[in-house]
């Protein structure tokens, strides 16, 4: 099978078919472009998450919580405790157990969350460590996005810059990264990997009325888009030349032979408003410091479109994050 997610067709046909739904608890379960499930313990909601770490090496004990706290954070919950498995080969050493849990507990201490519990294995099932966090958050059923109050109009939306998560770990992770970045250039890639979380971002959210969020996570923007039309049963229009994009990750794209659009963009939020209230959420987020681009609208046509100048390119399922083409 080929590296990355599994194939939209095979999660529907050989995961999400074959589980079975019993409880009145839960009342969103996992699926195509929806990244959480959320149960109904009759008062706040519980949102639960889970991921894996496997394309980065460096600097993972931090990645692994930012990136499960961003899967809940899509539903304006405020994380609350992680559970959170290590697997180790026998090659690794005790420092790199340490510093992957001085990294994990230091991002889960900014973010307000405990790590509660989990397992800790050494194993020759792996050939480098592995990571995966499940985290368990809790919001109010009053804020929580409603994705069936999406209408065509709607403004698609995403902070901070795409692709900052996979110029990190290339920064971190390749040592020729040098050839392509003067040492200015390369301290700022290197500091991308304090701008993964996405929790501020989604709890100023909460406040404007937000419809859909999505952690833009493996398979870039275009993976993000394509998921979200998918969940959401709309069309979405997008545009090129708005789409916010780091000079140091063109840099590096071209270097490499990369698509940043297809490029693990951790840290960007995707998240769909209704027009009248975006430019109030913009107007809070950026004086709190966080960008926010206005990137397109939701359409009554059911297809995923980005619009160039001269051409328009309709969407499809994504591949493998242009990530694993050049990480070890």
């Amino acid at each position: 099978m080929e590296i990355g997610k599994l194939k939209a067709e095979l999660l529907e046909k050989y995961i999400f078919n074959n589980l079975s739904s019993n409880r009145e608890e839960v009342i969103v379960k996992g699926g195509t472009g929806l990244d959480n499930a959320v149960l109904d313990f009759g008062g706040d909601l519980i949102v639960a998450s889970t991921d894996p770490i496997t394309g980065a090496s460096k600097n993972i004990g931090s990645l692994a919580i930012n990136v499960s706290v961003n899967d809940v954070s899509c539903q304006c919950a405020d994380p609350v405790g992680v559970l959170m498995t290590v697997l180790i080969p026998p090659s690794a050493t005790i420092d790199d157990l340490k510093e992957i849990i001085d990294y994990a507990n230091r991002t889960a201490t900014k973010l307000n969350v405990d790590i509660v519990g989990g397992h800790t294995e050494i194993t020759d099932a792996v050939n480098k460590i592995l990571i995966s966090t499940t985290v368990l958050g809790r919001v109010n059923k009053d804020i929580r996005p409603d994705i069936k109050s999406i209408k065509p109009g709607d403004v698609i939306a995403v902070s901070k810059y795409i692709g900052i998560e996979g110029t990190s770990i290339i920064a971190h992770d390749k040592s020729n990264v040098r050839e392509v970045l003067n040492e200015e250039e390369l301290k700022l890639a290197l500091s991308l990997s304090d701008e993964i979380s996405v929790l501020k971002e989604s709890r100023i959210a909460s406040k404007y009325g937000v419809k859909h969020m999505h952690d833009i996570t493996e398979g870039g923007l275009y993976g993000a888009l394509w998921e979200t039309g998918v969940a959401i049963d709309y069309g979405l229009a997008t545009y090129y030349d708005d789409i916010p994009v780091l000079d140091v990750t063109k840099k590096v794209s071209k270097f490499y032979g990369i698509d940043p659009m297809r490029l693990i963009s951790s840290g960007s939020m995707l998240m769909i408003f209704d027009k009248d209230k975006f430019n109030e959420f913009k107007k809070e987020t950026e004086n709190e410091g966080i960008k926010v681009t206005k990137i397109g609208e939701v359409v009554k046509e059911n297809k995923t479109v980005v619009v160039f100048n001269d051409k328009t390119l309709t969407l499809s399922e994504p591949g493998s994050d242009e990530l694993y083409k050049i990480i070890d």
